[in-house]
């Protein structure tokens, strides 16, 4: 037995769900490929149609209203392979969710869409008019007065009143997240949610199943719903070839009787409070809101959950009920995702950027942009906006890290001043401008944020939390290095590594 433990604990880490599935899907791709050359080895008509074919889908990719960037590397790829290329972007280069997923959240989200209808504001100022009626329109998320708003400056900060708010659930508790992890942090969710439940308060979770994939025992949904948690594991993964994968739940919500939500980058894994180190000291940041504005997040999960276990129509009894805080500005929170090929997220940063008149300060984690972006960076920079990028100092992703430098020079050319956080990971998602005006949320500045995942975040105008966050990255900024154009330089091999990875970046 004694010998015994340790060979079956080595074992159970290869063989598990990951590593099999990753193994499978590996056959198939290889049997695909040999089933292709098979097919049009010495087929000279085949081959034409194939190349036609290639040949007709880099003319759609010219004339389509897409992301430059993805519609690059398709191009090359089609160059590099003109009888695959062409096949190959018709199988993976759509960026919809599959039919099926796509139509169960659709139809949902148009039932409840009236619900989410803009009221009229009372004291709003008019210079961000304009963006509470792009998000309210075009996001169909409206923004609310009435809402008290308490920033979180790390993960460590944000748990004791997370929990607290959990204790205090009398109807209901939401929660979404992209990674569940078994440890401290989850075991003091879990501990009352079990309790919760046992009260008769409603309990539901929905996390990401690749992004949990790892962190959860096999019959975590068993051991939940034994305790009256309901679960969902959102786009369960598959041992097939399917880029339906790519589409995550990267969402992180909390919402507790309709009164109290969060939004941030914190997931329910240790690091994430700095119970666990990785990668060093783990900086986050997350948002708390009390009030009106909690009912975009209401329906927001409450969408997501009826597409996949629909339990309710009527959304009217997790409305937030008794007095409501007194107003603190806007606080307009919204949801991205690839349903649509509107990009909402990264349509928020554009106007953030192109309204600024003094400062953008931005966290991210990762940042991996279009032309478009690092355009519109450049432009604020150049007409004498301080624009700052905050960076993890020790990356988790060594390649996605080279990516992210790779923009350094031309920002660093253009006066975007860029900084590393030296003692660990950054995992902020945060934007803050001229004191009037923030964001924190779940978006990465990367394509799979911006373009492939389900995100969300709280827009916050004239709200006192708007210092709040400018205050956290004013005192970030000592504990960063500040890179120059001397640290920039680079070799041959170097700079052709740099562009190979700019060119991949939409499919990393």
């Amino acid at each position: 037995m004694f010998f015994r433990l340790p060979f079956v604990r080595f074992f159970s880490r290869i063989f598990n769900r990951a590593t099999i599935t990753v193994a499978l899907v590996l056959l198939q791709a290889g049997w695909l490929l040999w089933a292709f050359f098979s097919l049009t080895t010495g087929r000279v008509w085949v081959n034409a149609g194939l190349q036609l074919l290639s040949l007709f889908i880099v003319l759609y990719l010219v004339r389509k209203d897409e992301d430059s960037a993805y519609k690059i590397i398709w191009i090359v790829l089609i160059g590099l392979f003109p009888l695959l290329g062409g096949a190959m972007y018709l199988v993976f280069g759509n960026k919809m969710p599959s039919k099926k997923l796509r139509l169960q959240m659709q139809k949902v989200d148009a039932a409840h869409k009236a619900e989410l209808a803009q009221q009229p504001l009372e004291h709003a100022e008019e210079r961000f008019a304009g963006l509470r009626q792009y998000v309210s329109k075009y996001g169909h998320f409206p923004a609310w007065e009435h809402t008290a708003a308490q920033y979180f400056d790390c993960g460590e900060a944000m748990y004791p009143q997370l929990l607290a708010d959990l204790e205090q659930a009398e109807k209901f508790i939401f929660l979404e997240f992209f990674i569940v992890k078994s440890g401290r942090m989850w075991a003091g969710v879990e501990e009352i949610l079990k309790r919760k439940a046992a009260q008769g308060v409603d309990v539901r979770l929905i996390y990401d199943d690749f992004g949990s994939l790892l962190g959860l025992p096999k019959d975590f949904v068993v051991r939940m719903e034994r305790h009256r948690i309901r679960c969902i594991p959102f786009n369960p993964v598959v041992p097939f070839v399917s880029v339906v994968m790519n589409h995550r739940d990267h969402r992180k919500i909390v919402v507790v009787d309709g009164r109290v939500g969060y939004t941030g980058g914190v997931n329910l894994a240790d690091e994430y409070i700095n119970a666990e180190e990785r990668f060093g000291r783990w900086k986050d940041a997350a948002i708390r809101l009390e009030g009106a504005a909690v009912w975009n997040f209401t329906v927001m999960f409450l969408n997501c959950w009826n597409a996949f276990r629909p339990s309710e129509t009527d959304y009217t009894p997790f409305a937030p009920a008794g007095p409501l805080p007194a107003s603190d500005g806007v606080v307009q929170p919204y949801g991205d995702s690839p349903l649509d090929d509107e990009p909402v997220a990264e349509t928020v940063y554009f106007n953030i950027l192109a309204q600024a008149q003094r400062y953008v300060y931005i966290d991210t984690p990762y940042f991996s942009v279009g032309e478009e972006m690092l355009g519109a960076l450049k432009a604020a920079a150049k007409r004498g906006v301080d624009v700052r990028l905050l960076l993890p100092g020790i990356p988790d992703k060594k390649l996605v890290f080279r990516l992210t430098r790779s923009y350094y020079l031309p920002l660093l050319r253009a006066g975007v001043r860029i900084y590393e956080y030296t003692p660990g990971f950054l995992h902020a998602k945060c934007y803050v401008s001229d004191d009037r005006v923030a964001v924190v949320g779940s978006i990465n500045m990367d394509y799979r944020s911006l373009f492939l995942h389900f995100e969300c975040g709280a827009l916050l105008m004239d709200n006192s939390q708007v210092l709040a966050l400018r205050d956290d990255v004013r005192a970030t900024l000592p504990l960063c290095r500040e890179v120059h154009l001397s640290d920039c330089r680079t070799n041959l091999p170097g700079t052709v590594l740099d562009s190979a990875l700019r060119l991949l970046s939409p499919l990393m």
